[in-house]
C-alpha cells in the first residue's frame, strides 16, 4: 500500500461564530487521486482552505508526510508541496507567464524555468500566447491555465476546488482530460472537490461532504453503486 501523505483526522474549521466544518476525516496516500463530493454549502472550499492554512483550524489535526502542520502558516504548506487551485484559479489582468512565475516563486530558478518551458510543451496554446493576458483567455482557457499554473509549483498535492465551475460540458471534459495525464503520475497526488461526476473518471477513491462532515469514503465502484450517492449525484432513485 502506497504511503500516507495528508491525514486528517477531527479537523473542525468556520468563519467567526460560524462553524463549518465538524470532525473532518480524510486520508490521501502518495500518487492517489482523491475526490472529494459535495454541493454546493456541504464546506468544501473551506475545508480546502483550511487544509492550505488560510482558514485557522478550532480543531483537529493535519499532518503531511508525517510532520504536523496543523498551525504552519500558508507559506510553509505551500514550500512543502501543498498547492491549492481555487475556482478562479488564476491572476486575470497578469500575463500567462506571469501566473505560471508566480506559481514556481518557491523553486529555484533554474528548476522553475524548466518546469514552465516543460508546460508550455505539454500546453503549446498558453506557450503561444505567453505575454497576453489571462483575462484574454475564455473560460475553459482560464481554467486549462488554472492547472498550468498549479503545476507551476510542482506540488506534490494539489488541491482543487471545483475545477468545472462554470464550464461548459465539453471544456469540463477537457480539464478531466488533462488531469487524467497526471493520474498516478510519480510525487503527485490530486484532491479535487466537486459536486461533477465526470471527475470520478480519475479518481482513485471517493469521500462525501455533506453539512461539514465526512460521510461516504471508499473506491469509485462503491460510490456508484451506494444509494445515496446515486440519488444526490447522478439523479437517480
Amino acid at each position: 500500500m502506497a504511503d500516507e501523505l495528508l491525514t486528517v483526522e477531527g479537523l473542525e474549521s468556520g468563519y467567526g461564530q460560524l462553524q463549518v466544518l465538524w470532525g473532518v476525516e480524510l486520508h490521501v496516500r502518495e500518487g492517489e487521486t482523491i475526490v472529494l463530493l459535495g454541493s454546493n454549502g456541504a464546506g468544501k472550499t473551506t475545508l480546502l482552505k483550511t487544509l492550505l492554512g488560510l482558514i485557522r483550524t478550532r480543531h483537529g489535526s493535519i499532518r503531511f508526510r508525517n510532520e504536523e502542520i496543523t498551525h504552519l502558516p500558508t507559506d510553509a504548506r505551500v514550500r512543502r508541496g501543498i498547492v491549492y487551485m481555487s475556482e478562479l484559479g488564476v491572476f486575470a489582468d497578469l500575463s500567462i507567464e506571469d501566473n505560471l512565475e508566480i506559481s514556481a516563486q518557491f523553486l529555484p530558478r533554474s528548476e522553475a524555468k524548466e518546469r514552465i518551458a516543460g508546460l508550455y510543451e505539454l500546453f503549446p496554446d498558453l506557450g503561444r500566447r505567453r505575454r497576453e493576458a489571462a483575462g484574454s483567455l475564455s473560460g475553459g482557457q482560464r481554467k486549462i491555465l488554472g492547472v498550468a499554473k498549479a503545476l507551476a509549483a510542482k506540488p506534490h498535492l494539489l488541491v482543487m476546488d471545483e475545477p468545472s465551475a462554470g464550464l461548459s460540458p465539453r471544456f469540463v471534459n477537457e480539464v478531466v482530460r488533462v488531469l487524467a495525464g497526471f493520474h498516478r503520475a510519480p510525487g503527485l497526488s490530486l484532491l479535487i472537490a466537486e459536486q461533477n461526476v465526470k471527475f470520478l473518471e480519475i479518481a482513485d477513491r471517493v469521500y462525501t461532504l455533506d453539512g461539514g462532515r465526512t460521510g461516504f469514503n471508499g473506491s469509485v465502484a462503491e460510490a456508484r453503486e451506494n444509494d445515496a450517492i446515486r440519488r444526490a449525484y447522478f439523479g437517480l432513485k
